[in-house]
């Protein structure tokens, strides 16, 4: 079996002392950017927060990969957006660029030649540009209608060449704008759900009791004037640890649970004789099926009780669910 290796205390000492130099290096050009954030920064928001058609994000290389970023983070707060690869872009995908649109184009230099070539065509748009570089007086710089300075004093690399600390200011400085639009939009969570359906969050806002329920044959009922061990069968055969006990009209008037049955064990009561009607919780608690599972999870907690039987507006009993059901659906 082969033993690994560890390093000798001195070049522990050495690695943690260089990445803590990397991380104190890339917080710094993350705080210098907040004073500069100003009429610019405004300006670029309100090009997006008053975009008829989407934000178009672009950039090459390592600004392409923080633009990826910052289109997705844009798309999911709130502002439709996409990225645009610039090379691609002289090659047809500029027909993908409107004039309704706003273009977000990430440069450090502000000189990328991918970006400077298809430059005229997004001003023969008339399409707003929005630029975010590294350098003021860039070309791409001086063409935008709105400029986001996001320059560093040096890159956290110690050659001062592999973008480290800028693509962090940049990927900072897009989280600004977002979230900006996020709050000037009124964006809420229920919203944010909507747009991550896959999620925890999005199970927890958007799925309903209705979705997950038990229903039909599936959910324990009996009779009032059922013995208890007709109840006993019934939570048996339906695996839910309840059945709900309902009258002759089938409307719900109480339930019995695993709890009761303690209860009812511990007073020695004949099961075979005794009525369910006689020993089960009246005054239960319900939900009905549009409600929330999140809703129904709260309903559950703050009882202290594993089960929720689910009725319609003439309290008929239509479904049923567990803590396991909601533990299934990733709502807990």
């Amino acid at each position: 079996m082969h033993k690994q290796s560890k390093p000798s205390p001195s070049e522990a000492k050495k690695l943690q002392a260089l990445g803590r130099a990397v991380i104190r290096n890339e917080a710094a050009a993350v705080e210098a950017l907040e004073v500069r954030i100003g009429n610019e920064f405004a300006q670029a928001c309100h090009f997006m927060l008053t975009c008829k058609g989407r934000v178009i994000v672009t950039g090459m290389g390592k600004s392409g990969h923080i633009g990826n970023k910052i289109a997705a983070t844009l798309a999911s707060t709130g502002t439709p957006a996409f990225f645009v690869h610039p090379g691609e872009a002289s090659h047809g995908d500029l027909g993908m660029i409107t004039s309704i649109d706003v273009i977000l184009a990430l440069s450090n230099s502000g000189e990328t030649s991918e970006l400077l070539t298809i430059l005229p065509l997004i001003k023969r748009l008339g399409a707003p540009l929005i630029a975010m570089t590294g350098n003021p007086r860039s070309n791409l710089a001086s063409e935008a209608d709105a400029h986001i300075d996001v320059s560093i004093e040096q890159e956290a690399c110690p050659l001062n060449l592999a973008p480290t600390s800028s693509t962090t200011a940049a990927l900072a400085m897009g989280d600004a704008l977002a979230i900006a639009l996020l709050e000037a939009k009124g964006f809420t969570e229920k919203d944010f759900a909507l747009s991550h359906p896959g999620g925890s969050l999005g199970r927890r806002l958007l799925l309903h009791i209705g979705n997950i329920m038990h229903s039909g044959d599936e959910v324990p009922l009996i009779r009032e004037s059922a013995h208890l061990s007709d109840a006993l069968v019934e939570m048996t055969n339906k695996g839910l640890g309840m059945t709900a006990v309902v009258n002759d009209s089938g409307n719900l008037t109480g339930i019995y649970t695993d709890g009761d049955l303690r209860r009812t064990l511990d007073s020695e009561l004949n099961i075979h004789k005794c009525l369910v009607s006689e020993v089960m919780t009246k005054g239960c608690k319900t939900a009905t099926a549009e409600l929330l599972a999140a809703e129904a999870l709260q309903i559950m907690e703050e009882n202290k009780i594993n089960s929720l039987l689910i009725v319609d507006d003439q309290q008929q009993v239509i479904g049923a669910i567990n803590m396991h059901d909601l533990l299934r659906a990733g709502v807990v």
